[in-house]
């Protein structure tokens, strides 16, 4: 449902868990490396489900609305610079609770520190060139869901396995 990144599951009463969107942009780093298809098969084996996806150049205008809220920090220019440097893939997942199962399976913003399975922990090296951003709440993946995509964009659609893979 437009307009909140969290909302009642389909069918459920009482007590039901929330289904959630996340923004999820694969950097220029993973795009320029080739790993666009390894990483949209590991959020889709963790069972998160896709709803949106494209392949863009950010431009200067949009990363300054995707980072506004470091525009006063020191590492600004260079997050500005590295997502304008080659094109990003966006994507949208959605799945209960996305938004912690999309940061656990991306691993630590530091590649250093994140453990061995993970998507930063099997293939970063370090901070700057960490390959994925996910939201980090509801309200952020809101914000950064409506930058990315245009409400048309991002599909409703049934899938067939999902009864083997969340409880309903």
């Amino acid at each position: 449902v437009r307009g909140s990144p969290t909302y009642p599951r389909r069918g459920l009463k009482e007590g039901c868990q929330l289904v959630q969107k996340s923004l999820v942009l694969l950097k220029p780093d993973a795009v320029q490396r080739g790993l666009v298809g390894e990483l949209i098969s590991r959020l889709e084996r963790r069972g998160l489900k896709l709803v949106g996806m494209k392949l863009l150049q950010v431009d200067e205008a949009l990363a300054g609305r995707h980072y506004g809220e470091h525009v006063d920090r020191s590492f600004y220019r260079g997050l500005v610079d590295f997502i304008t440097s080659s094109p990003t893939v966006a994507l949208v997942w959605e799945a209960d609770n996305a938004i912690i199962l999309v940061r656990q399976t991306m691993g630590e913003t530091d590649p250093g520190k994140s453990p061995t399975g993970t998507i930063r922990g099997d293939l970063g090296i370090n901070i700057g060139r960490n390959l994925v951003h996910g939201s980090d709440s509801p309200e952020s993946a809101q914000r950064e869901i409506d930058l990315f995509f245009q409400p048309q964009e991002v599909l409703v659609y049934e899938r067939n396995l999902d009864p083997w893979i969340t409880e309903s």
